[in-house]
């Protein structure tokens, strides 16, 4: 799966929890633009370890800040 791909599944994942419709870039920061809160995280982490039959690590959460950071994760993860 290409960035691109991994890229587009994760926007369409994301749709839902960007209630003020932020353009999505890499860029785009989950608590500052999206101004998610814990459980919105919690919840988001939740769907994407759904889609892409992954587990992202606490570890691995508390590095993640960018829409972009987390792309690259979901590839780097998927192997």
């Amino acid at each position: 799966m290409d960035r691109a791909e991994t890229r587009a599944r994760i926007a369409t994942l994301l749709e839902p929890f960007n209630k003020k419709g932020v353009a999505l870039t890499d860029a785009t920061t989950f608590a500052g633009d999206l101004e998610w809160d814990s459980l919105t995280v919690m919840d988001f982490v939740a769907a994407i370890e759904d889609e892409f039959d992954i587990i992202i690590s606490m570890n691995q959460q508390a590095e993640i800040e960018t829409y972009g950071q987390l792309v690259d994760a979901v590839i780097t993860i998927k192997g």
